[in-house]
Order: C-alpha cells, then structure tokens, then sequence
C-alpha cells in the first residue's frame, strides 16, 4: 500500500531504476500477491520467499540476502517503508555497506520498546540518511532524539535530510478510493457493523490479553462486527480454544480494495493496526485501538481514536458509547507525499 503510490511516480522519471524487492515475509497468497494485483504494482524484482519464523531468524535471513542483492545492484539509494522486521533488516545492510537509506513514514513513536515496531522504526531512524515524515508529531519526535536537517551539502547519516512530506498511506486510500470497484460481502450488506483487526503481536502473543479482547468483543452481542482474520492470529484463537459469538462474522483476510469498501461503510473500526486507524480516520469513523499506546497520537488528541489495551470493560463501554467529533481536521497532509519523497531523494 504504502510502495503503490511511489512506484506511480517513479514511472514519470525514465532516468531512475527502479527496483522493487520483497523480502517474503508477508507471505499468505491473501496477504501478499493480492495487493500487487489489485493495486497494479509491477511484481517483484527480486523476491526472497523467506516466509515466517522468530524475529531474530527471519531478519538475521533478511539483512545475509539483502546485502547480497545490495553489493550485486549497487544501488544509489534503498527505500525502506514502516517498521517492519523487513524495514529494519534492509536500513541495515545497506547502512554497513554506505548505501543511503530514506525511510518512508519516519519519526513514529509509541514509546514502548517491548513492541518490535517500535525497536524496527527507531533504529532505522537512526540509520537513515532521509526521514521522510508524515506529521509533525513526527518530526517533533526526531527533534527529541537529535535527528534534525542537516543544512549540510553532504547527504549522510550524519548529515541528516528531514521531511515533512505528509502521509504515504493517505494518498494511497485517495487514490484507490476513486477507482475502487469492490463491493461489500453479503454477509454484511445493508447491516451496520464495526470493522474488526486484530494482529499484533503484543496482543496475539498474549493468552490473557487476547482473551480479554475477544470477552470484551463477545459482551457486545447488540453489535455486528466483521472480521476479516490474519492466518496467524486465527491459528492462536483456535490454539487457545477462544470463540466468538455469533454477532462477529469472520473472513478470510480481504484485499486492498475489499478493505477500503469495508472501512468505508463500517460505523466504525476496532483494531491493533497501525494503518488501520489512519484509514478509519480518513474515512470519517471513530476507532478504537486496542492498544496501551499508539503512533498515532494526534488521532487521540482530536478525539477519532480511543484508547483500550486489552481490557475487556474498556473495549466493551467504547464499543457501546462510540460517539464522531464534530470535526476532522487535516492531519496528514495534501496527498501529495510520493512527488515530495521523490524531490528529496533525487
């Protein structure tokens, strides 16, 4: 989603090679191949079909095979996006071998370690010649770590290029949005239901908080909600012979487009992702976040996010008193953020 856009304006500059590598690590037909397809993002380059395993495994797997590719392309800049185990493996093999990095959504912070999100986005941060940022919360975020523009000549990690380039993932969903062609699922068609996520770690890795979020999903039975699930997360809850009332409607996991139409006509959205709040926000739907803390912050600030953590009461009284501020103000810029990644790269 957030490679879509750029590679759009990449096809305007004939001058630039532009080489697209995936790593593998999503790897489920669902959560992978259909986003190429839908979104006519030209396949892969290289593919490295390293698939899952331990944090440490797959980026130990992920930076030995990048560096290869890396010294064989030599190329004058990686792109890295998120902060994902992918993100932080590519930042550094290319930082140990003096390729540039520019890191695409740079600057967020949840401020909890313990969250591999958030050790993947701070150490690439840190590794990163430009950080290119979404808002200013971001770049605010670096200023307190001492990573601010360098008025240098010379781009290097020590000498640093920040930007305010607004929100990949924004211009992505404006873009999309007006071309989408999918529809709703019948299971949902003409029902007011919540759109449901759930796939962090933190959450799924947690017998206890995840069965407070499913307690907390189950007291609601007044509620209709649709639940698209990721293949792991659906293994742990069948591991832990955890269930859902007949009120919540799982699904395969859904494409990019199926997504959107979903976020579009929910009444509102529950989840643990991190670009999921954003799209809610960016449709006009309240959501609640099902975590002590989040990137996002402004959205809490403005009153479009709801903080739970796992606590099944939490989730329960914002589920039945979910309440739309009167405004939405503009938070992440003017979906114009690949043209202005690009100028500052090239």
């Amino acid at each position: 989603m957030k490679l879509a856009p750029l590679c759009q304006r990449f096809r305007k500059y004939p001058g630039i090679d532009h080489v697209i590598l995936h790593t593998g690590q999503h790897y489920d037909q669902n959560m992978s191949d259909v986003f190429f397809d839908e979104m006519k993002i030209p396949k892969p380059d290289v593919n490295l079909h390293l698939g899952s395993g331990s944090h440490g495994q797959m980026t130990g797997r992920m930076l030995e095979e990048i560096e290869k590719l890396l010294l064989e392309k030599k190329p004058d800049a990686l792109l890295v996006y998120g902060d994902t185990n992918s993100t932080l493996a590519g930042a550094l093999a290319a930082s140990k071998i003096h390729i540039p990095v520019a890191h695409v959504e740079a600057g967020l912070r949840s401020y909890m370690m313990a969250m591999p999100e958030e050790q993947n986005r701070r150490l690439t941060d840190h590794l990163s010649t430009w950080l290119m940022c979404p808002t200013d919360t971001a770049v605010k975020n670096l200023e307190k770590e001492g990573i601010i523009n360098s008025n240098s000549k010379s781009r290097s990690p020590d000498n640093k290029r920040v930007s305010l380039t607004g929100d990949i993932m924004y211009e992505a969903s404006m873009f999309y949005r007006s071309v989408n062609k999918a529809s709703l699922p019948s299971s949902v068609a003409g029902k007011e239901y919540i759109l449901t996520t759930i796939h962090r770690a933190e959450n799924t890795d947690d017998p206890e908080r995840l069965k407070n979020i499913v307690d907390g999903i189950n007291a609601c039975t007044s509620i209709n909600f649709i639940f698209p699930i990721h293949p792991r997360t659906r293994k742990i809850i069948e591991k832990f012979s955890l269930t859902f009332g007949g009120h919540v409607i799982l699904t395969e996991p859904v494409g990019y487009f199926e997504m959107l139409v979903l976020e579009e006509n929910a009444s509102a959205v529950l989840t643990d992702s991190g670009g999921v709040q954003k799209e809610a926000f960016f449709f006009g739907k309240p959501c609640i976040t099902m975590r002590d803390s989040t990137e996002w912050v402004e959205l809490v600030e403005c009153g479009w996010n709801t903080l739970t953590g796992a606590d099944s009461s939490k989730i329960a009284s914002a589920l039945m008193n979910i309440k739309k501020p009167d405004s939405r103000p503009l938070l992440y810029g003017d979906g114009r953020c690949a043209e202005k990644i690009i100028a500052n790269i090239i």
